[in-house]
């Protein structure tokens, strides 16, 4: 079983992030770098598939080609080869997924797993797009993959609690949190990554144009919240909920 997985470039989640003083960007230069935590997992899940069925998990990086780092990172957790689309900066979720879907008519994979979303952006757009390009099934926030013959049959987290489905192969799955661990790659696999192949492509090679279709053009930090006041007793409490909190 072939399977294409993403490894996205994102900020670490534990740095804390600053605003450019003229709203135009995040300030980039204090700050590291790491695989996109549901890419990770995604990676882990393709792993799985792949010890228990056999086959080849290849690892798609998109962005600049600092990118390669990531996709270095998931050939250390044991996929076979990766693939680095040169795009200079991260383009858009359409962009993503429409070269995602390039590589897939290229590439004939019999599944596509990604994460549920990025942590920097948090569009979770990318995988309902890309099984839309291709139209393949989808199954989304998935919490559980099971393989047979030509069937996948996730468990996905839904409001209401789980809901089971059944796609057929070929097909789109977007993890979710809870679907595994992910390993922590060995010094030995470290050092084996450094010499498996990445093949490099634009999104030219493929065809895809990737001017944005958003394009965002101010941030700004969130409103600094007030610091509350002590009440002398329950009615002034009240009268406080009402008429300054509004929430009741």
């Amino acid at each position: 079983m072939k399977i294409l997985v993403t490894a996205k470039r994102v900020t670490d989640p534990e740095m804390k992030i600053k605003i450019k003083e003229d709203g135009s960007g995040i300030e980039m230069s204090s700050l590291s770098f790491k695989v996109n935590p549901f890419d990770e997992i995604a990676i882990e899940e393709a792993l799985r598939i792949k010890e228990d069925k056999g086959g080849e998990v290849i690892v798609v990086g998109v962005g600049s080609d600092k990118a390669q780092t990531e996709i270095r990172y998931g050939l250390s957790m044991g996929a076979d080869r990766g693939i680095h689309v040169n795009a200079g900066s991260d383009p858009d979720s359409d962009a993503v997924a429409r070269i995602l879907a390039k590589l897939a008519e290229m590439e004939t994979p019999d599944l596509v797993i990604l994460g549920k979303q990025a942590i920097d952006v948090d569009d979770n757009q990318v995988a309902q797009l890309l099984a839309e390009y291709l139209g393949w099934g989808q199954a989304c926030f998935a919490s559980k993959v099971e393989i047979s013959g030509n069937t996948a049959r996730v468990e996905r987290e839904v409001d209401g609690g789980i809901e089971v489905v059944d796609m057929d192969l070929p097909g789109v799955i977007s993890a979710d949190l809870r679907l595994n661990e992910p390993r922590y790659p060995a010094l030995p696999a470290i050092m084996k990554a450094k010499k498996k192949e990445i093949k490099k492509v634009t999104p030219s090679d493929l065809g895809v144009d990737i001017t944005p279709k958003v394009v965002v053009t101010r941030l700004s930090e969130p409103p600094r919240r007030k610091s509350g006041r002590i009440v002398a007793d329950v009615a002034e409490l009240i009268k406080a909920l009402k008429e300054e909190a509004r929430v009741l």
